[in-house]
């Protein structure tokens, strides 16, 4: 690259990360997740203000093309918040906390899932139907966009919140990196039913046959051996450079991920799982300087490129997306409710998790951007699932900074660390 290029490039990156740290601020003095002041700078950067000016689209679009620099840092910003996120809920699959996430997961995604498959036929409109669209792929995508809740959106809005260490935050994660391992396993199968994927079946069995033991092993078996290697006295870079030592581990696992045609994002989270002990931290400070440099730049970018890639421009039906948001997070929501009354939960903690799982974030928008680019929804569809997903992470981040601001329990638990105090929502950054 020249002296010219990279200048472009660090230009862009330099508005980014500012356009997101402000309005993140912004959004956050308006008691409204930082999150979604983070997407709304891309939007702003993007075609929704700025980005109709020739000279900013003519900007952004060069530096887009110049060797995928920006798609890489907002990799390394996707994996970084996963990677912390797995540090921060180790003990996600706890024994106590199994019986409430497999009825979250069975009852709170399944049926969402069900009901999708089983009214969408009768529910498409003409126009929601995208050039290479058939009803079955529509069916499964419709489906899936009832039921999917956003990993990264979810985990940082318990970052910006401080309560990554919480039950609450456990079983909310729990439920959704499980659910969307189903879940993308039916979006490969709605790409290939539109004729954009050579996946047969065999190969879909297959594929999943391995994400899911990638999974379990990595949950299990990998963190004791992780573990085993932390404490090993030959392990010259684990003493001598702990940050390096823990950035190597997410690398080794999106390796691994990626030799396995696994996605990156379950394994970034696996790999901040295994670094960190049940019953003590081990390498808190490397941790903690790796959060501090990935807030402060990286994550900010992956969330303000998400706001960039939105389109805004091609065509957006407001009773489309009022109906869609209104009727899938009906479902959802009381889904969430019966699988939480199922798992002994009542009251507020229906709520809080009901509304919680409801938050499509950063897969809603992945689900909508990989059926348009399958031609299977049309522009007006694609804009009204981004809407949906930005809306419902809203509506959650919001819930839950209320919640706690009038000091109410997360969960009904025994667990001082189950309600944060408004003090500490003060601060915020």
């Amino acid at each position: 690259m020249t002296n010219s290029e990279l200048t472009r490039v660090f230009l862009l990156l330099l508005l980014l990360v500012g356009l997101a740290q402000l309005f993140g601020w912004a959004f956050t003095r308006l008691r409204q997740p930082r999150v979604v002041g983070e997407i709304f700078a891309g939007v702003v950067l993007g075609n929704g203000l700025l980005g109709r000016f020739p000279t900013v689209s003519h900007f952004v679009e060069a530096v887009k093309h110049q060797g995928n620099v920006l798609d890489f840092v907002y990799w390394l910003g996707l994996l970084s918040l996963m990677f912390l996120a797995g540090a921060e809920t180790q003990q996600l699959f706890h024994r106590e906390e199994r019986r409430e996430v497999a009825w979250l997961t069975i009852v709170g995604t399944g049926l969402p899932f069900l009901l999708g498959l089983i009214f969408a036929p009768s529910l498409i409109w003409p126009s929601m139907l995208g050039p290479n669209a058939n009803r079955l792929s529509m069916t499964i995508i419709l489906a899936v966009g009832v039921a999917v809740t956003s990993v990264p959106v979810a985990s940082k809005i318990f970052a910006d919140l401080k309560i990554l260490h919480t039950r609450f935050a456990r079983i909310v994660l729990g439920v959704a990196v499980l659910e969307d391992i189903v879940l993308w396993l039916a979006l490969a199968v709605a790409t290939a039913a539109a004729g954009k994927s050579s996946l047969n079946s065999r190969e879909m069995i297959r594929h999943l046959t391995i994400t899911v033991v990638f999974f379990i092993l990595g949950l299990t078996v990998i963190p004791r051996v992780v573990k085993r290697l932390n404490k090993s006295r030959y392990n010259v870079l684990a003493s001598s450079s702990p940050t390096a030592y823990a950035i190597g581990i997410l690398l080794t696992y999106c390796v691994v991920a990626g030799v396995l045609n696994i996605s990156m994002v379950f394994a970034a989270f696996l790999a901040g799982f295994a670094v960190v002990h049940k019953k003590r931290k081990l390498f808190s400070e490397a941790l903690e300087a790796i959060s501090k440099v990935s807030f402060g730049f990286f994550i900010p970018i992956y969330f303000a490129v998400v706001g960039l890639k939105l389109d805004l421009v091609r065509g957006v039906s407001l009773s489309m997306i009022v109906l869609f948001i209104l009727g899938t997070s009906f479902v959802k929501v009381a889904s969430v409710s019966l699988a939480g009354r199922f798992a002994g939960f009542r009251g507020l903690d229906l709520a809080n998790l009901s509304i919680m799982t409801n938050a499509r974030g950063g897969p809603g928008i992945v689900l909508a951007s990989v059926a348009f680019d399958a031609g299977i929804i049309s522009p007006t569809f694609y804009t009204t699932l981004v809407i949906a997903a930005v809306v419902t992470s809203q509506v959650a981040g919001t819930w839950l900074e209320h919640v706690l601001r009038k000091s109410w329990p997360l969960l009904s638990s025994k667990s001082p660390n189950e309600m944060a105090p408004a003090a500490s929502l003060a601060s915020d950054r």
